[in-house]
């Protein structure tokens, strides 16, 4: 595998040349006093050389060596505890964490880049940071102030980490029907039973002690999510100071075998009684919750987006490198025996496609990024509130589209290896097994499909959707004059009318056909996604050509737009066929005809 270099430049040119965030952070008071874009750029430096030089290289050979688990509990592989140690001093377990407990406190736009080179490096080892990071932004939202000043100074240090247990053996998606119970103690916490699977991170020995978020029902509790609440149940108990004292009721029971990811544990954790401590109020868990997993969804879409880069490097670097047949004669290198296959035009597609979807999805997950900063820091009622609609429509996308065109691309790269790309040696089919993941956990794509056309496109009535529509719809018209990018301009103000004309159809067909919904959402989610991909290609489009001339590597970027507007976004038409069929000729089959 080729070794792991962090696209710096492009992050850069994303954050201050496409989206300038360094205007959002000047008018944040809690952003302006300690961000700026030379601040930001040290900080992104010396965070590619922890994914470089640190966490890269034992990538593959923690692969290989895996999690092991023995009488409960759970070795890592050789170097993780050691680098998660190194990872924790430096401050990188907090990046984004409140700097009251210890964190750095970056906005999300950039705290993005940092976890996307940590997922190229190695996404087994960034789930055990990523998770606590989100378990610590839960606890800071929704914890009472003694909750939050006794966990959250240890977790940010990455002397504790943090873990996330939702789903239960009979319930994955379908939370209102977990069986976990909690029984209220006279001493105000609570007694958690309950047994929770797929649960990342629940044991390890990367640190001192685990704190695990658990979702879990009291007595009293209404039926469904209603009835959930959420709880801080710790590995090991600690007193006042927080030294650690007796080891809790909590256990793990055994560990998954998966197809990748072998360097993060997976386990099955039972829950025999163990002490827990209520997580803001009772029944509220669910939405407590939900305030990390905008963040974790847009983090889960990081992972595709970081196999997707670290996927490109490897299949360029090869491309270069192969040497085998010949190119056409306008291409050929006569004095040479052969040519290396980047002169092929199929290997030129699948290359061209993962920068593509790449550097696209790259400026998705800021883009994002930012809606999320502005919806936490913004002093402006308006912008903070179109943030917000912003969010809550693109979560889904972010997550799913980014892991799917992720998959996608590491496919592409396997195929530019040809057989070299199947096999261990080169450590491809590595990032095919690890990113494979990413598009079931933290809700499966389908789900995130019907999240967004069923919950925010359909629940508000295509309100949700304008915000999107209009912000597009405006940079069109701000670029109508500039005729360099009219043909692309045309593409996207058509899909943009397209998308809009079949949102307005579905919400009219879904009144009367049930199944709708549940047939197209996925071709919906994608259509969104290539829109918004389109959208981000156009503004990387203008504003590369504004600084081309101080930034030469910027004619690539130029360039690959015209290819991403002239061979990937035609594949929005079969989107719109699929979805105009609807749910017909998905139920025409009885059962049994399967």
């Amino acid at each position: 595998m080729a070794d792991y270099r962090a696209p710096r430049d492009d992050m850069d040119f994303v954050l201050h040349d496409v989206f300038n965030v360094a205007a959002d952070w000047e008018l944040a008071p809690e952003l302006a006093e300690m961000m700026d874009v030379e601040t930001a750029g040290a900080i992104l430096d010396e965070g590619a050389k922890v994914a470089e030089n640190l966490v890269a290289p034992l990538a593959r050979e923690a692969d290989e060596e895996g999690v092991k688990f023995e009488d409960g509990a759970v070795t890592t592989p050789k170097g993780y505890k050691e680098n998660f140690r190194q990872l924790a001093e430096g401050g990188w377990v907090g990046v984004t964490a409140n700097p009251e407990f210890g964190g750095m406190g970056l906005p999300k736009s950039l705290s993005a880049q940092y976890e996307e080179m940590l997922c190229s490096a190695d996404i087994a080892f960034s789930l055990y940071p990523g998770l606590t990071s989100g378990a610590i932004m839960a606890i800071d939202s929704h914890g009472s102030d003694e909750l939050k000043n006794h966990y959250l100074p240890r977790m940010v240090s990455g002397e504790w980490t943090g873990t996330m247990c939702l789903t239960e053996p009979h319930a994955g998606t379908d939370l209102g029907i977990i069986k976990s119970k909690a029984i209220p103690s006279e001493d105000g916490s609570f007694e958690i039973s309950g047994t929770k699977i797929f649960i990342t991170g629940g044991e390890h020995d990367l640190a001192d002690n685990i704190v695990h978020l658990v979702l879990a029902k009291l007595p009293d509790a209404p039926a469904g999510t209603k009835g959930i609440s959420l709880f801080v149940v710790p590995k090991f108990l600690s007193d006042a100071e927080g030294n650690l004292t007796e080891r809790n009721a909590v256990s793990c029971g055994s560990i998954e075998h998966k197809m990748g990811i072998h360097g993060s544990a997976t386990c099955v954790m039972n829950f025999d009684g163990a002490k827990g401590w209520l997580v803001g109020e009772p029944h509220r868990g669910l939405p407590a919750m939900f305030t990390m997993m905008n963040y974790e969804r847009l983090g889960v879409g990081i992972q595709g987006l970081g196999a997707a880069e670290r996927s490109y490097q490897n299949a360029l670097e090869y491309a270069k490198d192969r040497i085998q047949g010949r190119g056409a004669k306008a291409t050929r290198n006569d004095s040479a025996e052969a040519d290396s296959i980047l002169v092929h035009g199929d290997v030129r597609r699948m290359l061209l496609t993962m920068k593509a979807l790449t550097e696209g999805g790259r400026a998705f997950s800021t883009w994002v990024g930012q809606q999320l900063d502005r919806s936490k820091y913004s002093q402006d009622d308006a912008v903070r509130e179109k943030a917000d609609a912003m969010v809550a429509l693109l979560t889904p996308v972010a997550k799913a589209f980014l892991t799917d065109t992720g998959l996608e691309s590491t496919i592409h790269g396997q195929q530019v290896f040809g057989g070299h790309g199947y096999v261990r040696e080169w450590g491809q089919e590595q990032l095919v097994r690890d990113t494979r993941i990413a598009q079931i956990y933290e809700g499966t794509n389908g789900i995130q499909a019907l999240d967004l056309l069923g919950r925010k496109v359909g629940g508000s009535r295509g309100e949700l959707l304008k915000p999107f529509v209009e912000e597009i719809a405006t940079f069109l018209q701000g670029i109508a004059g500039n005729s360099n990018w009219a043909k692309e301009a045309e593409t996207l103000q058509k899909s943009l009318q397209d998308l809009t004309s079949i949102s307005e159809e579905l919400l009219q067909k879904a009144a009367t056909d049930e199944n709708l919904v549940n047939s197209v959402a996925v071709e919906y989610l994608h259509l969104v996604g290539y829109i918004s991909y389109g959208y981000m290609w156009l503004r990387m489009a203008v504003a590369a050509e504004q600084k081309q001339a101080e930034k030469p590597y910027l004619a690539s970027k130029i360039k690959t737009a015209r290819f991403y507007f002239a061979r990937i976004m035609p594949r929005t038409h079969a989107l719109l066929g699929a979805i105009k069929d609807g749910s017909e000729s998905l139920y025409l089959h009885d059962d049994e005809q399967f």
